[in-house]
């Protein structure tokens, strides 16, 4: 039996948006690299607010994401003019959303649905606008507001203290292993969205569900 959940708490990079929708903006950019860069864009901006978690070199994830295509641009042996960075920049504050997120959260409405990612505000408001979902939630919680990224548990803890409810009470949801390593290992329920078919990270720290998207989190509903 799965217990009452009073706060499903989302994710929102890889998870409630595509971050690969910015794929074809960047193909007109850099032909035949758009594929490319956008796979190394993703992976380096994990990387880069990891290593300066750990470093204790906070930047806030706009900062992060700049940083992080610049590198990919470089790796794939291009250059990126001032214009392009901002025009790219700004594509990443309109990403698609997945095709059953809205009737997901339709279907939860009268639950408090928090959205709780290591994005800025600056990147995180724009993004939610622009999708036309922001109705839907009751919050939106930054991991900036306290300068902790996830998947560190200062970060969780932000946000367990925001929804105002208990460990147990929350279901996480994140596409992202090493975020429901982390929200697991800090005591909440956990659904990994598991979009892309991977295995479960060898950290000894299972989700309590597991969904190819997020039309499973619906039997979690009472």
């Amino acid at each position: 039996m799965k217990p009452a959940i009073k706060a499903f708490i989302f994710d929102a990079y890889g998870t409630l948006f595509d971050v690969h929708s910015v794929m074809e903006e960047l193909e007109q950019h850099f032909p035949e690299k758009g594929q490319a860069i956008s796979q190394t864009w993703r992976k380096k901006q994990v990387e880069y607010f990891f290593m300066r978690q750990i470093m204790g070199r906070y930047k806030p994830f706009d900062h992060v994401t700049r940083d992080s295509l610049i590198y990919a641009v470089k790796e794939n042996g291009q250059n990126i003019s001032a214009e392009t960075l901002d025009q790219m920049l700004n594509a990443y504050r309109k990403l698609a959303h997945y095709d059953e997120v809205s009737d997901v959260l339709k279907k939860l409405q009268g639950k408090e649905l928090i959205i709780f990612s290591n994005g800025s505000d600056n990147m995180l408001q724009p993004l939610i606008d622009y999708s036309g979902l922001g109705p839907l939630f009751t919050d939106v919680i930054s991991a900036d507001e306290i300068k902790q990224y996830k998947p560190s548990p200062a970060a969780y803890l932000h946000a367990l203290q925001k929804a105002g409810v208990k460990r147990e009470e929350v279901l996480f949801m994140s596409s992202n292993g090493w975020d429901i390593s982390g929200a697991k290992s800090f005591g909440f329920n956990t659904a990994w969205i598991n979009r892309n078919g991977l295995p479960v990270e060898e950290l000894q720290l299972e989700p309590d569900a597991e969904y190819r998207d997020l039309s499973g989190i619906l039997e979690w509903v009472k």
